[in-house]
């Protein structure tokens, strides 16, 4: 049995691009990671006014539409389906404690964010990182930057609109930047950019260990879930949940334990997003 090669080990341009947006996308729903946090500190079966009452500044009916989405994406289960049944993390919701603690270290690292509370600091992670096509286009520049443009698209396999704008937001999010001010300079990573590895080894690990080349796990039937978001599901549900058990040794308290008690206090522009119209 081949020995697991640490993240850290594990460039950019060796995941599986798909792979690492699948996993994210899962979790970049607003609220998603405040949720599996407050089940995560709790450690018990919680109702989703219990839930509400810790997260004051989402409103319980957002609070309640996104413990169902977890529940129908296999983060969270419940005994029953009747109405008002308590939720609290599968197994699937449990390891993600590996890939909070890889976002928030490489937040913490490399952006200026200031004082913010952990699952804040995990949740714009993951908004920089989840867009569809984004992690093709910074294997690109990792191997061959700088990059023009036009070798971008080509590479990527991209239309030139599409990549303008993948790359305005790579710029935007402080991942990409150009090597100079004139127009068709070059695009290369940044230091945060170039720092992405061992987060992508982490998320692909937790989406398919096989694929990812670390571990081989048994055939599990199954039933697939089905949600209401546009993300694209995981490549096997058998092999996610097979690998989800194998690694939910970890107690639920050990989420977000690297993160300071009580949070801060949430900035007003994020308390704003709780409006249920206004969800990922």
């Amino acid at each position: 049995m081949s020995t697991p090669v640490p993240s850290s080990d594990i460039s950019i341009s060796s995941v599986d691009a798909q792979c690492v947006e699948d996993a994210l996308s899962l979790i970049a729903p607003k609220w998603t990671t405040w949720s599996a946090q407050t089940l995560a500190q709790q450690g018990h079966p919680m109702r989703v006014r219990e839930v509400a009452a810790r997260l004051p500044f989402i409103s319980e009916q957002f609070v309640g539409k996104r413990l169902a989405q977890m529940h129908a994406d296999g983060l969270v289960t419940r005994a029953d389906d009747s109405h008002g049944a308590p939720y609290q993390l599968s197994a699937l919701g449990e390891s993600l404690s590996r890939v909070h603690r890889a976002l928030s270290d490489w937040s913490q690292a490399n952006l200026s964010l200031g004082k913010v509370a952990g699952a804040e600091r995990v949740e714009d992670a993951v908004r920089r990182l989840h867009l569809r096509h984004s992690t093709a286009v910074i294997q690109l520049l990792d191997e061959g930057g700088p990059m023009r443009f036009v070798h971008i698209a080509e590479g990527a396999g991209l239309d030139n609109g599409f990549t303008r704008y993948r790359l305005n937001r790579l710029q935007a999010d402080g991942l990409v930047t150009r090597t100079g001010p004139r127009h068709g300079a070059p695009f290369v990573l940044t230091d945060a950019g170039r720092a992405l590895g061992p987060v992508y080894s982490v998320a692909e690990h937790w989406s398919n260990p096989v694929a990812a080349g670390r571990n081989s796990a048994p055939s599990v039937p199954v039933r697939a879930t089905t949600g209401t978001h546009t993300s694209v599901p995981l490549r096997s549900d058998s092999i996610r949940t097979a690998a989800a058990l194998r690694r939910s040794t970890a107690a639920p308290s050990a989420l977000f334990s690297h993160a300071p008690q009580p949070q801060p206090r949430v900035t007003a522009a994020v308390t704003a997003q709780s409006a249920p119209s206004r969800g990922r």
